[in-house]
C-alpha cells in the first residue's frame, strides 16, 4: 500500500507533468520544421536534456549512489533508456512521414491503456470496477478529441503502436527501479543512455552530421525544448515514483487539451471551442480513476463536520 500523502503528492506532480507535456508538444511544432532531419532534431533536445539531468545530478552529490549501484539495477537503467529514451522516439518521428499527425496522436494517446494493462500482472496494481469504468470514459475523451477521419492501419500506424508499447513498458520497468533508485537518477539514465543511443543511430545511418545546428533558431529552439523536456522528464518521474503507474498515465491525457488550447489561443488567436466537451471528459475519467471525486468529498465532509451549530 503506497502512503496516502505519497499517493498524492505523485497525482499533483502528474498532473505539472500533463500541463509541462501540453507545452512541450506545442513548442515541439516550431522546433520539428527548422530541422530537415527529425531524428537529428530529436537527438539535438535529448541531449540537451541529458546535459541538464546531469548537472542535476552533479548538483544533488547523486554520484555516490551511482556508485552503490548494482549490475542488475544498471541493466535496469540501460534498458530504459533503450526503451524509453531512444527506440520509441526514432520510430514516433518516423511515423510521423507515413501517416497523418491526427492519427499518430490518436493512438500515441491510448498509453494510459497499455500501462493499464500491463501494471496489474507487473506491478500488482489493483483497479477497482470504478476505475476500469474511467479507463472507458478517458477512452471515449481521446476518440471525441481526436479520432481520425480515415483510418487505414498500416506500416505508420504499426510504428506508432509500437513506440506507444516502448513507452508503456518502459513505464513498468522505471516504476520497479524507482522503489530502489531516486527519481532524478532514474530520469538521467533514460535520457543520457538514450541518447547515446540516438547519437549511435546517427553515426550508424550516416546522418551523425546533421545534429549540428546549421543557425542560431536552430541551436535555440534544441535548447528550449530540450530544458522542457529534462522539467518533463524530472517531473514524470517522480511522479510515477509516488503514485500507481495507471494513475499517472491516465492523468497525462490531458496534455493533449492543454496542446490545443494554446495552439488556439497562441496560434490562431482564438479559443478552440470544440475541445470543451471532450476535455471534460477526459477530465471526468482522470478524477475518476486518481479516486479524486472520493478525495474531495471526505475533504468537504470533515469541513462540514466542524462548522459550529
Amino acid at each position: 500500500m503506497m502512503p496516502k500523502f505519497s499517493r498524492m503528492s505523485g497525482l499533483k506532480l502528474a498532473f505539472i507533468t500533463a500541463i509541462i507535456s501540453g507545452f512541450a508538444v506545442f513548442i515541439n511544432k516550431f522546433g520539428v520544421v527548422l530541422w530537415a532531419n527529425s531524428s537529428a532534431y530529436t537527438t539535438a533536445k535529448n541531449v540537451v536534456a541529458a546535459i541538464f539531468l546531469t548537472a542535476l545530478i552533479l548538483f544533488f552529490k547523486k554520484q555516490a549512489e551511482l556508485r552503490r549501484l548494482s549490475k542488475k539495477q544498471w541493466f535496469k537503467l540501460l534498458l530504459i533508456g533503450f526503451i524509453g529514451g531512444s527506440v520509441p522516439f526514432l520510430l514516433f518521428f518516423k511515423s510521423l512521414t507515413m501517416v497523418s499527425a491526427a492519427e499518430a496522436a490518436f493512438i500515441h494517446k491510448t498509453l494510459f491503456i497499455w500501462v493499464a494493462i500491463l501494471a496489474v500482472p507487473f506491478l500488482k496494481e489493483k483497479l477497482k470496477p470504478m476505475q476500469f469504468i474511467a479507463l472507458g470514459i478517458l477512452l471515449i475523451g481521446v476518440y471525441l478529441f481526436g479520432a481520425p477521419a480515415q483510418w487505414s492501419f498500416g506500416a505508420g500506424s504499426a510504428m506508432v503502436l509500437g513506440a506507444t508499447l516502448f513507452w508503456a513498458a518502459e513505464s513498468i520497468i522505471a516504476k520497479k527501479i524507482l522503489a530502489e533508485v531516486s527519481a532524478s537518477t532514474v530520469a538521467w539514465a533514460r535520457m543520457f543512455f538514450g541518447s547515446l543511443f540516438l547519437i549511435s543511430w546517427l553515426v550508424f545511418s550516416g546522418q551523425i552530421s546533421t545534429i549540428i545546428p546549421s543557425s542560431l533558431s536552430q541551436g535555440i529552439w534544441a535548447l528550449v525544448v530540450g530544458l522542457v523536456l529534462f522539467g518533463y522528464v524530472t517531473s514524470w518521474y517522480s511522479a510515477l515514483q509516488k503514485a500507481p503507474a495507471t494513475e499517472v498515465s491516465s492523468v497525462l491525457v490531458l496534455a493533449a487539451p492543454i496542446t490545443a488550447i494554446l495552439d488556439g489561443i497562441i496560434a490562431k488567436h482564438a479559443f478552440p471551442m470544440q475541445i470543451i466537451i471532450p476535455f471534460l471528459v477526459m477530465l471526468l475519467g482522470a478524477l475518476l480513476i486518481t479516486k479524486q471525486f472520493a478525495y474531495l468529498y471526505s475533504r468537504l465532509v470533515k469541513k462540514t463536520n466542524h462548522l459550529p451549530v
